[in-house]
């Protein structure tokens, strides 16, 4: 199956570049935006499957962008931030933000392929490790949590246990090594997990279980 994909980026040789790869990739680039701006309007028109979104864009920046595309979506592509910055902050905001991946400019032309069909087959580009690592220098700790809390209630005490244990940067194997389930089980509850929730991969998973605070920097999860 043939995989769409909007590439945004201000500078044209970076698109042009992108395109070729993508395109000898066996990738179909539908469209392509040099602002945010325009990058929300070909996301609505060609409905991809998956946006190269850049973090610095005149208009809107890759973040907000992000965020509006997002935002109230039925059928979202799955996004993945590209930038030359290796900064914390920026991978974190754009987790944040509903982004699925996180990916610097200079990847390789097998890896930027990899990680297109990787992230639209609803895997999420990040390891959970690194993801632990970056919210527990930015997660915030205040009373807006408890919206959040609640919705933890809907969980099981299984699929508690389960998101507990996936914060801590546990694979499918390990969860079912380490709660003696099968891994076809494990996948049943991590799906269920992030429908309950509402999130779109494990990624997000983890940033919730610290957002919510069911894991702690330093727990023994992490």
């Amino acid at each position: 199956m043939t995989v769409r994909v909007v590439v945004a980026d201000d500078q044209a040789l970076v698109r042009t570049g992108f395109r070729m790869i993508l395109t000898a990739g066996g990738v179909d680039v539908v469209a392509e935006a040099a602002t945010g701006a325009e990058a929300v309007d070909a996301v609505r028109r060609t409905r991809p499957d998956v946006v190269l979104m850049d973090v610095r864009m005149p208009e809107l920046d890759g973040l907000e962008a992000t965020r509006r595309i997002l935002t109230g979506a039925v059928a979202a592509p799955r996004i993945i931030i590209l930038t030359t910055f290796d900064l914390d902050q920026y991978v974190y905001a754009a987790l944040a933000a509903g982004a699925s991946g996180f990916l610097l400019k200079d990847v390789t032309p097998e890896h930027l392929v990899a990680a297109v069909r990787m992230v639209q087959d609803g895997d999420a580009l990040l390891a959970p490790a690194i993801t632990r690592r970056l919210v527990r220098r930015f997660a915030r700790r205040d009373p807006q949590t408890a919206a959040v809390h609640r919705d933890l209630a809907t969980l099981t005490r299984r699929e508690t246990e389960v998101l507990r244990l996936l914060a801590g940067g546990l694979s499918n194997a390990e969860l079912a090594e380490a709660l003696h389930l099968s891994e076809a089980t494990v996948k049943t509850h991590v799906a269920r997990i992030l429908a309950k929730l509402g999130l779109r991969d494990r990624v997000q998973a983890v940033v919730v279980a610290y957002e919510t605070g069911l894991v702690s920097p330093g727990s023994p999860e992490d």
